[in-house]
């Protein structure tokens, strides 16, 4: 009999990442990326896999030197990516020069070689034919490509850009971008590349920055959303067909206040589009889909009574990478939705009926589509990344990288909990229970809260969970009212952070300790990161139930939020429903740091001092205010990090993050 071990909390550091899956242009073979964090480098590596679907096969083929995409070449049999692997190369990128060089390898076998290098950075490629290529680059208006310039001239403009390092000029909001740092007049730009000339021309003017640029089957032209920054970057943006013969731009449709999501092409002569205007439930407000004629710009609404969130929005700490959420092929559009705790495909065609793909639970991270062929990348259950296919309704899984963990570990099962509020709507959550609960035992508990607020949790493996029970904690979570995959009216809490989600929380913990008598509630904890960070902030403000508290990256003041923050100057008034010179006393009354002289709960703060998605003021001020007010806390801050630590920050970061809760939660309401 196969002995299980415990869940340990460095674990994650061997788990592989699947992302980027994309079949080739013949469907013959399928590539993906394959990601695990290296201690020793602090980091991640990340190599190229190839999946041979006539033999139903997969392996290894290159390193993706820590780059995380690639690209299909027209002719089926040769990858592009992005990368710096020659010592000199790295010697200029540390100088900071700024290039981008594109490796080119056969997938039949030999070495990856250099194809081509264009002097800025690049963040898409699209092959247009043997010669040309459609590329979206980053433009620095101050910093004009070094390509032309003598070894001389080089130094000097290097030097002066080295010296610019100790400042920084901000001329328009945002300024800054989480995980991306300064942005202030950077923009996305389009750029024709013609490899023997080596030559790259710009399509787009410098104050236009694009979001999405999709070539047509016949490779002609390109939808393109794009935006024109002005001091301010509003939520709004248009659509765009780019003539690739004529390089001319058409604004295409632009209906007033709408925002566009993706576009792309299910003929020459139609596009189909995911968007939105805000209008019912704000920036928040799910998308829909449209149709909208190449020539014309005629818009037409496909899904009028479509309440439907697009994306996976199902919570896990086990991913890195990106992966598809939309494609179109044969005419369709498949898609990636939210509904309830799980992420499911389907797909829609241009009379707007939808087909549901898969019926599963867990999370569809990416897929890819090639005629009657279908992969995915999911979450499923308990299990870790894996790849399946889809055929029939039926998933068979086609890669094993993670099963080592799931044949060996004590994972446990998330059992469901529910209850009706009083008006009357069920909230679902779950509860983990400690490995090799007792009955007979009293144990501590944890309650975990989702960020978002317009996410999920479902019951997709969640390490730092499974941890704790792993560690003697119950572990207690749920979606309270504005989480995602219910619809509009139950994510919509404009106006109501802290008031019923604040009320479902308390009487989702009140239904898991009716139910689970070996939870000792004189020993509950309180986690949450991002909404779930405030949440706790708010919490300790307002109950002392909780015996220690673990609060990560998050809120406590709407008015330094607002206006320091990438987000904060639109997500504010949206989701607050005013500015400080509207209505002051209302963002006061719904911050957490009004409420931190009632605090009376041990608190550890965790924050990112790059986090720009919840400045790190955020937490100094909810830490400085417990301090002063005599409250047990500890502030730990990670240095270089972003919003995104406990997902895909530094493996060392993410260790030490998980032992600071563990530990504070250990010494609180385990002695």
């Amino acid at each position: 009999m196969l002995c299980l071990e415990r869940i340990q909390l460095d674990d994650f550091t061997k788990f592989h990442f699947l992302s980027g899956l994309e079949f080739s242009g013949d469907g013959k073979y399928a590539c993906f990326a394959v990601h695990k964090a290296n201690l020793d480098q602090n980091g991640y590596d990340s190599n190229l896999w190839l999946y041979r679907a006539e033999e139903d096969r997969y392996f290894q083929l290159t390193a993706l030197n820590n780059e995380r995409s690639f690209t299909w070449l027209n002719d089926n049999e040769h990858i592009i990516f992005a990368g710096t692997r020659d010592a000199k190369d790295k010697e200029r990128q540390n100088k900071g020069e700024e290039f981008t060089i594109f490796y080119r390898i056969n997938i039949h076998g030999g070495e990856a070689v250099k194809y081509f290098e264009v002097p800025f950075t690049v963040a898409q490629v699209e092959q247009i034919d043997e010669e040309n290529f459609l590329l979206v680059g980053l433009y620095h208006p101050d910093r004009p490509p070094l390509a032309n310039a003598d070894d001389a001239e080089k130094a000097k403009i290097l030097k002066e850009r080295s010296e610019e390092r100790d400042f920084e000029v901000l001329e328009e909001i945002p300024y800054w971008q989480d995980n991306r740092g300064f942005i202030s007049g950077i923009r996305n730009r389009i750029y024709l590349y013609n490899i023997t000339s080596n030559s790259w021309e710009p399509l787009t003017d410098e104050k236009m920055s694009v979001s999405l640029a999709v070539l047509s089957k016949a490779k002609n032209q390109a939808a393109v959303i794009a935006q024109t920054i002005s001091g301010k970057r509003e939520l709004t943006n248009e659509l765009y067909l780019l003539d690739l013969a004529t390089k001319e731009l058409r604004l295409l449709s632009a209906p007033e206040n709408f925002r566009y999501y993706f576009a792309d092409f299910l003929t020459d002569e139609l596009l189909i589009c995911v968007g939105n205007d805000g209008s019912e439930y704000g920036l928040n407000q799910n998308p829909r889909f449209y149709t909208v004629s190449t020539s014309d710009g005629a818009q037409k609404l496909l899904t009028p009574d479509l309440d439907l969130s697009i994306g996976s929005s199902v919570g896990s700490d086990c991913r890195y990478g990106h992966s598809r959420s939309l494609q179109v092929f044969n005419e369709h559009l498949y898609f990636v939705s939210t509904e309830g705790a799980s992420s499911y495909l389907n797909k829609i065609n241009a009379d707007g009926e939808i087909t549901k793909l898969t019926a599963a639970a867990g999370s569809v991270d990416g897929f890819a589509v090639h005629n009657q062929s279908i992969l995915l990348t999911r979450l499923s259950a308990n299990r870790l990344q894996e790849i399946y296919k889809l055929e029939k309704e039926q998933e068979t899984q086609i890669t094993h990288f993670n099963d080592w963990f799931t044949d060996s570990k004590m994972i446990v099962d998330p059992e469901p909990v529910s209850f009706q509020t009083a008006e009357g709507i069920q909230i679902d959550g779950w509860v983990l229970k400690p490995v090799n609960w007792d009955p007979n035992q009293k144990y501590p508990a944890i309650l975990d809260i989702h960020g978002g607020p317009k996410t999920v949790y479902g019951e997709v493996y969640y390490h730092e969970m499974q941890y704790w029970a792993n560690q003697g904690y119950f572990v207690m979570f749920c979606n309270p009212r504005g989480s995602d995959g219910r619809g509009n009216a139950f994510a919509d809490i404009r106006g109501k952070y802290g008031t019923i989600d604040y009320d479902d929380l308390m009487k989702f913990t009140d239904t898991v300790l009716a139910q689970y008598p070996s939870i000792d509630p004189e020993r509950l904890g309180v986690t949450g990161g991002s909404y779930g960070g405030f949440m706790t902030n708010w919490i300790i403000g307002h109950t002392d139930r909780f015996k220690a508290a673990a609060s990560q990256r998050s809120i406590s003041n709407w008015v330094s939020m607002g206006w320091t923050t990438d987000i904060g100057y639109y997500f504010v008034p949206d989701q607050i429903g005013t500015t400080p010179w509207e209505d002051p006393m209302k963002l006061w009354e719904s911050s957490p740091l009004k409420y931190a002289d009632r605090v009376t709960t041990p608190t550890l703060f965790i924050h990112s001092d790059q986090d720009y998605r919840c400045w790190l003021v955020e937490g100094l001020q909810m830490f400085n205010a417990l301090k002063f007010h005599g409250v047990e806390s500890r502030l730990c801050m990670f240095k270089g990090a972003s919003h995104e630590l406990s997902r895909s920050g530094k493996p060392k970061q993410r260790i030490r993050r998980l032992q600071e809760i563990t530990e504070w939660f250990d010494r609180f309401l385990k002695q």
